[in-house]
């Protein structure tokens, strides 16, 4: 599934006329890095939600060629991105998806080897982890705002990257890559409404079953105008 719905606010005035999924870094709209991605990864379907600007991304999908393309429809109340995963979910038979976020991307990965996303699966383990994480150093990233997201073990196990009794976890602080590994079923007592994803990655933080993989490659963000610069001169460089 690929989170597609927010309001883009950060990236106006671009977004005032346009999704932000379907911003263009170097010649390509930000949710087709997302779709490849998973087509690449040996994906056959993707459910998309949409909300603002519907119509543009129901036409923009509709000419997507390579995978099906389900919409789950947020028109009616924007759902947040637990609530909208939730019922994009439901559009999916219970087995183990991807979830990734539309407004972010990595390149850089070699070829002949596996990718990024098929890592991550090979590394998702149902028996000891509720989400495995794509995870990346702040030294790989463009377009980052500097934040550690969460702390890493030599086991991969996740911890959020901030002091409990006045004491920093231990392992290395990484960056959430907006990419997942999950059973469909994790939010099968998902509540109605729309409810922020992080609920399900403390539960599992607390169930010591939340685990992250590093990406290999460089991840790109442009949360605004003025970031689109770095994003596609990142994209150059790479290629």
């Amino acid at each position: 599934m690929v989170l597609a719905a927010g309001l883009g606010t950060r990236m106006r005035p671009i977004t005032n006329t346009m999704p932000k999924p379907l911003v263009k870094i170097a010649g390509k709209p930000l949710v087709d890095y997302a779709l490849d991605t998973l087509k690449d990864a040996g994906c056959e379907t993707a459910v998309v939600n949409v909300h603002y600007l519907a119509e543009q991304m129901e036409a923009h999908l509709a000419g997507y060629q390579g995978m099906e393309i389900l919409i789950s429809d947020e028109r009616d109340m924007l759902l947040n991105s637990g609530g909208g995963l939730a019922k994009g979910l439901k559009l999916l038979p219970d087995a183990e998806v991807f979830v990734m976020n539309a407004d972010l991307f990595w390149i850089g990965e070699t070829p002949g080897q596996k990718t990024n996303l098929e890592r991550l699966a090979g590394f998702f383990d149902t028996d000891t982890m509720d989400m495995a994480m794509l995870c990346v150093r702040l030294d790989d990233t463009t377009g980052h705002d500097g934040k550690i997201d969460f702390a890493r073990d030599g086991d991969g196990r996740l911890l959020r990257y901030r002091p409990v009794d006045g004491v920093m976890p231990a392992g290395e602080g990484v960056v959430y890559a907006g990419a997942i590994a999950m059973r469909s079923s994790l939010l099968a007592d998902a509540p109605e409404g729309a409810f922020n994803l992080n609920i399900y990655f403390d539960r599992a933080i607390a169930a010591g079953r939340l685990y992250g993989l590093i990406l290999q490659g460089h991840w790109v963000t442009a949360g605004t105008p003025e970031a689109i610069g770095a994003a596609e001169e990142a994209v150059r460089r790479y290629r």
